[in-house]
């Protein structure tokens, strides 16, 4: 049996009372070849104590060569390169270090991965202000293109990636973009256009009773818990819903059903198109969520929009403005935010995504059909 563990609890309690032996003991050890990583710590601290910088270093690598998950040599290892200001490679050993540490570290590890994240945190401010002032004398002042703005806070850790992560069907090679360019859709102009007239008419709907919460249960399926469940702060009424006309709406709103006509709507019998009127309460929020599809998008346009309602889709953050038309891809994780004292009411379609053609479209439609037809009787 081996005399590690005797070994290593001598040499610790060495270390620990300052005996001027410490090393060569460790030294006399670190021959056999058998010298487990902890061993090679220990030898580290007394070459460390010792000023010796280099044999220091050489007996952390030993025991990362042995171990390169070992968090107690990873740490070491950072804090020795942050000392000699390579900032770079002192990260990439400290956020593997607090990658593999334990979930309830003792004390005197805790200690030392909160000086990891410490080094790490002033790390990243400098290269943050690098960055910043090389861009600037680069030209790129304030006014700087969307995505590679989401892209630098991407890189600096200040955004996370968000993608694409539709919740029942995933179509690839689609773009990932947040919000679409409104501009480069003819039929978004026509809309926009019938805004003032598509609020009137929903103004009149509002003394009656067909608003709804727009989060149903159903008993066919399990309840995921939705913040928003039955909740009437968040309801809807649909012009269109799960592929058929609802006609006693849709009559008394004969300008936004004209509207509808040149978007690119899906129509699949039983699926789509959903089309609605979408309320949402003073000072309610949306939680974040990703919707079914990626094969589609979401228009909104504003009707009645006080101050304080917005829209924030991946790292992107639109204000909601009435008349003024938003496109996004609901299948990257999104939120809403009404935190006026008034009512915020929109108009929700959803189009097929731009990027497929026409064969696409009219496969997706017989899947969807057929996907919607299973199971029944």
């Amino acid at each position: 049996m081996s005399d590690w563990p005797t070994v290593l609890a001598s040499a610790l309690e060495r270390l620990r009372r300052g005996d001027p032996g410490a090393r060569s003991f460790l030294e006399e050890q670190a021959v056999r070849a058998d010298a487990p990583p902890p061993l090679w710590l220990l030898l580290a601290e007394a070459r460390r104590a010792g000023g010796d910088t280099a044999g220091c270093e050489a007996a952390l690598d030993r025991a990362l060569q042995l171990d390169g998950r070992f968090v107690q040599a990873l740490l070491a290892k950072g804090e020795l390169i942050a000392e000699r200001g390579d900032d770079r490679a002192a990260v990439s050993f400290l956020s593997l270090a607090l990658s593999q540490a334990p979930a309830n570290p003792p004390p005197a590890l805790a200690e030392r991965l909160a000086r990891a994240r410490e080094i790490i945190s002033s790390a990243q401010k400098r290269f943050g202000d690098h960055l910043e002032q090389r861009l600037r004398d680069g030209g790129l002042g304030e006014r700087r293109p969307e995505r590679f703005s989401e892209a630098i806070a991407i890189l600096q850790g200040e955004a996370p990636v968000q993608l694409q992560q539709p919740t029942s069907f995933f179509y690839p090679g689609l773009p990932q973009i947040a919000f679409y360019d409104t501009g480069a859709f003819p039929w978004i102009a026509d809309l926009e256009a019938a805004a003032p007239a598509m609020r009137r008419e929903v103004e009149a709907l509002l003394s009656g009773d067909g608003f709804a919460p727009y989060v149903q249960g159903d008993a066919t399926r399990a309840n995921r818990g939705h913040a928003l469940l039955g909740d009437p702060r968040w309801s809807a009424l649909y012009l269109w819903k799960d592929g058929a006309v609802v006609p006693d709406n849709a009559a008394r709103c004969p300008t936004t059903m004209k509207a509808l006509e040149a978007a690119p709507i899906p129509m699949i019998p039983g699926r789509a198109p959903n089309i609605l009127f979408s309320q949402l309460r003073p000072h309610t929020h949306i939680p974040p969520h990703w919707g079914m599809l990626n094969t589609r998008l979401i228009c909104h346009i504003p009707l009645i929009v006080p101050d304080g309602c917005r829209l924030r889709v991946g790292n992107h953050v639109r204000q909601v403005e009435a008349g003024k038309a938003l496109l996004f891809d609901d299948s990257i994780e999104h939120e809403a935010f009404n935190d006026s004292d008034e009512t915020r009411i929109i108009l929700l379609l959803e189009v097929w995504n731009p990027a497929l053609d026409p064969d696409e479209r009219a496969a997706l439609s017989v899947m969807f059909d057929a996907i919607g037809l299973y199971g029944e009787s």
